[in-house]
């Protein structure tokens, strides 16, 4: 059983920066890639980042490039989610996610453990 708890959510004025946490327990954190989704109100869960299991690869989708980055301690069984130059499209709830293969993967169907989530509203 893999428990993953999202932290670090809140609300933030447009322009503002939130660091979100994902602290795993329940296997070995280091061996996996990891993941952040988000899910606004009405709309599909989307892929935001992943980093594979030594953290020396990265993915993000377009709408966050450059503005988000994604990194892991795994001495601290620890994901983060730096989020930067934030806007009001960048508010939805946020998920990590634990990845059954090292690398870097987007799609929301290789992900097998999930976090409750974690919710992150920006004002305009």
């Amino acid at each position: 059983q893999v428990q993953l708890v999202e932290s670090g959510g809140g609300l933030v004025q447009a322009g503002g920066s939130l660091r979100l946490s994902c602290a795993a327990s329940g296997r070995i954190f280091s061996n996996y890639a990891m993941g952040w989704f988000r899910q606004a109100p009405g709309k599909e869960r989307e892929f935001v980042a992943a980093i594979s299991w030594h953290g020396g690869s990265t993915r993000y989708a377009d709408s966050v490039k450059g503005r988000f980055t994604i990194s892991r301690d795994n001495a601290k069984n620890t994901v983060y989610l730096q989020m930067n130059s934030l806007k009001p499209e960048d508010t939805a709830v946020y998920y990590c996610a634990a990845s059954n293969t090292r690398l870097v993967v987007t799609a929301y169907n290789l992900y097998a453990y999930w976090g409750q989530g974690t919710q992150v509203t920006v004002s305009s």
